[in-house]
């Protein structure tokens, strides 16, 4: 018998797609009930396997769902607690997939009110430059990460819930406190972004372009990779986030400035430190990656 009878989950693209196909692949659940933005998507997400019907109305759904993901962009998630909560029942879970925590807890203390125990703040670590449903694959999450970040008020069966879920999907669970979270992802996900976009912005509206990037290899390949991530869910970790990231940027600028100082004083010996230390540091990082 699947662990999970109904799971539904709000956005049925790459995360919540993969989170669904993840639990199929697992046979760890009986129905996947999906919500979206539009119609064409849902019946898309249909359509392909990765949920099983569409919702129509939360108060219908989530009253005997063992689980309920919201997987939307994080600027959505408050409307989407409002909408569940007078309809959830006493035995559902509901957790998240947002790349920030200490925002989306704020809005569930808000939305969720009494029933905020029920609500288990999580991350997975995967993603994509693609979205929607046809994005979605059942393995996007074996051997990856997920970052749970319980409540207080989270009981020991609730979280076993939402770290049990992830596990089927092929995840490694780690948990971290909300606010060390928000600080971490700043630094080693939210940062990266943001220069990746503003790089590629700062050629994109060049009059010359066209000869910048018909030039661009390798390096300008593997360093902007991400600047194709969709728009507006990164719009909304950047604003969610914007605290810990101003810090992590002021940091950047400041290391941007010894650099900058270097080249202007052909002080050769400061970049070949400054090169040296980073390689070492990325070469070590990259043999625990092939190592795990």
């Amino acid at each position: 018998m699947p662990e999970f009878g109904k799971v539904v989950i709000f956005g049925t693209g790459l995360i919540g797609g993969s989170f669904a196909l993840a639990l199929k692949s697992a046979n760890a659940v009986e129905e996947v009930v999906g919500f979206g933005r539009t119609p064409a998507t849902l019946r898309h997400a249909q359509e392909l396997g990765v949920i099983d019907r569409a919702g129509i109305n939360p108060a219908h759904e989530v009253g005997d769902a063992d689980l309920v993901l919201v997987a939307t962009p994080v600027a959505q998630m408050q409307d989407i607690f409002e909408r569940i909560e007078p309809y959830l029942g006493p035995e559902t879970v509901v957790t998240d997939a947002g790349s920030t925590k200490q925002d989306v807890i704020a809005a569930a203390r808000v939305a969720l009110v009494g029933k905020i125990a029920q609500f288990v703040p999580a991350h997975p670590i995967a993603g994509a430059e693609n979205s929607g449903p046809g994005a979605a694959r059942f393995d996007l999450y074996h051997g990856r990460k997920v970052v749970v970040a319980p409540l207080d008020e989270n009981t020991d069966e609730t979280l076993d819930r939402v770290k049990r879920a992830w596990a089927l999907c092929g995840a490694d669970i780690y948990e971290l406190a909300p606010a060390q979270h928000d600080r971490v992802f700043a630094a080693v996900s939210h940062l990266p972004h943001l220069l990746s976009f503003a790089l590629v912005h700062d050629l994109a509206v060049r009059e010359d372009r066209d000869i910048y990037f018909n030039f661009a290899a390798s390096g300008f390949r593997d360093f902007t990779r991400i600047a194709a991530s969709h728009p507006e869910m990164w719009r909304d970790i950047c604003l969610a986030n914007r605290t810990s990231l101003i810090g992590e940027l002021d940091s950047y600028v400041a290391a941007l400035a010894v650099l900058k100082e270097a080249l202007q004083n052909a002080d050769g010996d400061t970049l070949a430190d400054y090169f040296g230390l980073a390689r070492q540091a990325r070469r070590a990082w990259n043999d625990t990656q092939e190592r795990n």
